[in-house]
């Protein structure tokens, strides 16, 4: 398989690949279910919302899509409609997180296959490997696609996660390109930003440490948020590559407490039941994940109120999705 670009010693040199310059707000989207089964048209509505007010990607299958639950049709179905809809419009990333590397392989090839433009892998979990498992399990998955691969590094869900030097030694390899960013670490984002250079793309997996990851230098943000709000998600990340700082901030204050109310129990529980409360998808989740309990519902709804006139405002004024491929201003 043909690299898609390589990393040399402490600075990047990569050759072109699929997500090369994406940046910005990124959907993490949700799987909306309908009796038990996946609600094709809600899913093909959602996807258009996310590309018309401004998301720069969509991502499937993720833990936001409640992947672990899916059968292998669902994922294909999923991956084939958000394909299908975006039409080339934004990049299409797949999920593809296994604690099994050959069946991790498996879905990356039916990700290429459905033509996605990249994949999300995240760190094997329950079986905690060590460091030098994980990274032959991401060497195995870049090895054997030609798709750019995003690490997803998530320790508080997986049991293990990703130290910097494993992160280092994976940027080596031709098909690694990137890094979802969801371990809480302070300071991480810049300093692989110093080791790795402007190539690399790094990205927050956290609403919350969103803003605070573009101020060290990184690319953009995969999105629980802008699945209630991408206007306003696109438009802080809009702000910040124009370096209008004021409305950058006002813009992350804004989002700030939808961040956290998304967060009062475990994803997707909350932000399903946002956007039934919107009447874009039924709320409707697979065991072992529950609908929301009750005595979460008021700060949730509370975050709502606070938001949705100004997300209203924001899709009114035209937003549209970045220049794909483009780098930050």
């Amino acid at each position: 398989m043909a690299a898609l670009g390589r990393l040399t010693g402490e600075g990047a040199t990569v050759t072109s690949h699929p997500l090369a310059g994406l940046r910005g707000s990124m959907a993490a989207l949700v799987t909306p279910l309908r009796n038990g089964h996946i609600d094709e048209r809600a899913f093909v509505f959602l996807c258009e919302r996310q590309i018309g007010r401004g998301t720069a990607a969509l991502v499937a299958c993720g833990t936001t899509g409640e992947a672990p639950t899916l059968d292998r049709r669902e994922q294909t179905l999923l991956i084939r409609l958000a394909v299908e809809t975006a039409r080339g419009r934004v990049p299409v990333i797949a999920g593809v997180g296994a604690n099994c590397t050959e069946t991790a392989v498996d879905l990356a090839y039916q990700a290429q296959w459905l033509g996605a433009d990249g994949v999300l892998c995240v760190v094997p979990y329950y079986n905690r490997p060590t460091q030098d498992g994980l990274f032959h399990h991401f060497q195995a998955v870049q090895a054997r696609i030609g798709l750019p691969v995003l690490l997803y590094d998530v320790p508080w869900r997986t049991g293990a996660g990703l130290n910097v030097e494993t992160i280092l030694r994976l940027a080596g390899l031709p098909n690694i390109v990137g890094l979802k960013d969801a371990s809480g670490e302070p300071g991480r984002t810049a300093a692989l930003r110093r080791r790795l250079g402007p190539d690399f793309l790094l990205l927050s997996g956290s609403d919350a440490d969103a803003a605070s990851a573009l101020e060290q230098g990184g690319d953009g943000c995969i999105s629980v948020s802008a699945n209630v709000a991408p206007a306003l998600c696109a438009a802080l990340h809009r702000a910040w590559a124009g370096k209008d700082m004021g409305r950058f901030l006002a813009l992350r204050d804004l989002l700030r407490p939808l961040a956290a109310a998304l967060c009062v129990e475990s994803n997707p529980i909350p932000v399903k039941w946002a956007l039934a409360r919107l009447g874009l998808i039924q709320d409707e989740l697979r065991l072992p994940l529950t609908t929301l309990s009750s005595g979460c519902e008021p700060a949730l709804r509370d975050a709502l109120d606070g938001i949705l006139s100004h997300e209203a405002e924001e899709a009114a004024g035209g937003a549209r999705p970045p220049a794909y491929g483009a780098t930050a201003a």
